[in-house]
This record gives structure tokens, sequence and C-alpha cells, in this order.
């Protein structure tokens, strides 16, 4: 788990207040809604079930859990989907939340509560302003080369910049060009959704947000627009191959094989 979600995790019921006061709520009674056959107590207690063994799943691991690994885990025939929700709910209004990591879930303190860990966070080098430029093309970009994130800076890109930024684990080399040279491809990574607090990299504010946080000039020209980022950051897209060993031991990823004479 992240330092940020250093607090107890009390299972397993969720209170609700009612106008006759407090009652308490089975994990398992969201799916009883007339989109949903009811469950007979068997069902009921095997999905109660689940959802304690994900949330112990999900509170264990250092790193987000994708939904996967938890199909893999978890016993077979149960909804991921509906489990995670349930956990979710059960912990939608305590100190810490089950939050969503692309496809992914992780426990995070909740927002109101993070100022309580200032004093445990570890401070970070701050970027430079090159990187954070860098930054946010590939990440609205992506898929995108060093010769064109030159291109949109209008700048020379040193590689160094492009290193720190992969020291991060926020950036990632994720394919070749299909193009003379075949020049690697950059996109972002799943650390980089997680510490920006998005569940998606869609999620990446838009024009109008940026205009309204003052980091846009209000006279932009007409044409101007933000590039959408792709649905799934993970695909390759037709004009790209998928890094091979060879690719990795030249980009230095992967120690060169040694071979007997």
């Amino acid at each position: 788990m992240s330092e940020r979600a250093n607090a107890s995790v009390i299972p397993f019921k969720v209170e609700e207040e009612t106008e006759e006061g407090i009652i308490a709520q089975d994990p398992t009674e969201t799916h009883n809604s007339p989109q949903n056959a009811p469950m007979n107590p068997g069902e009921r207690l095997h999905m109660a079930e689940a959802v304690r063994m994900a949330e112990a799943i999900v509170f264990a691991s250092a790193e987000p859990v994708s939904e996967k690994q938890l199909a893999a885990r978890l016993p077979d025939g149960i909804n991921i989907a509906a489990a995670m929700a349930d956990l979710q709910q059960i912990y939608a209004r305590r100190g810490v939340n089950l939050v969503r990591v692309g496809d992914a879930w992780a426990f995070r303190t909740a927002g109101d509560l993070a100022f309580l860990m200032s004093r445990d966070t570890v401070q970070q080098r701050k970027l430079s302003r090159a990187a954070l430029e860098v930054l946010a093309i590939i990440a609205y970009h992506q898929p995108v080369t060093r010769a064109e994130i030159e291109d949109i800076r209008g700048v020379e890109t040193s590689k160094g910049t492009l290193d720190t930024l992969l020291e991060t684990e926020w950036v990632r080399m994720r394919g070749r060009r299909r193009t003379p040279g075949r020049p690697v491809t950059y996109g972002t990574t799943d650390s980089f959704l997680d510490h920006f607090a998005l569940e998606e990299i869609r999620d990446l504010p838009g024009m109008d947000e940026l205009k309204g946080a003052g980091l846009l000039s209000g006279r932009m020209p007409s044409n101007f627009a933000i590039p959408l980022p792709p649905a799934d950051p993970d695909a390759l897209t037709e004009d790209e191959d998928a890094l091979t060993d060879i690719d990795l031991e030249e980009l230095g990823l992967l120690t060169p094989r040694v071979t007997e004479d």
C-alpha cells in the first residue's frame, strides 16, 4: 500500500443514516435492486466472503491490484465488478477509500484527510519546467516519439529530461514507430494515473478546465485544440511495433544474452 493509505482498516458493515436513525447495511444488499435478481442466502454468503477476500488482497498489496489478478485469486464465478463495487461502497465514507487506478484497485487515504499524512510524505524531487512540458505532451499525445515532442515544443529535448521521467516511472517506452529509423514511442504508466488520482488517461483536464485553472491563455488561436488521449493507452497503434528483446537490449533495458562458442 502507498504511504498515503496509512490508516486502520475496519471491516465490514457500512452505516447508513436515515430519518429514523442509523442502520447497518449488508454489502450484498446492493444486488437486490430491481435490475438484479435477489440473491439467496447461500449466494449472499458467497459474495460477502469474496468481498472480504478482495479486501485482504488489495490491502496487502503494495501496488494497485488489477481485476485480472483478483479474478485469478477469488473463487470461480464471482462477479469481480460487483464485488469491488460493494467494497468501494463500504469504504466510501471512511478515512481510507477504495479507488480505481486504470483497470486496477487500491486503498488510498480519503482526499479530505490528506493533510494528516503531510508530515509522513516523502519529499520528491521537483521536475524542471522542461520535464513538465514533456510529460504533458506525452500524456496528451501518446504514443509520441522524441522528434514529435521536439516538434511540438519547438526546442530540442535532452535525453536527460526523458531519463528523469522514466526514472519517476510515470513514463515508459511503449514501442517503435514504423518509420525510417524506427524511433521509440513513449506513453504514460499506471503510476502516472495513481499519482495524479486519475481513473483513466481520458480523465486528464480538457481545454475548459485548463483555462479555468489559468493554465491556458484566453487568447489562444481559434484553431487550437487539445488532443484526446487514446481510450486504451496500452494498445499499440497501426504504425507501432511492440518492443522486442533485441530492442530492449539496444535501449539498455535488458542484459544482453551471453552465448557460448
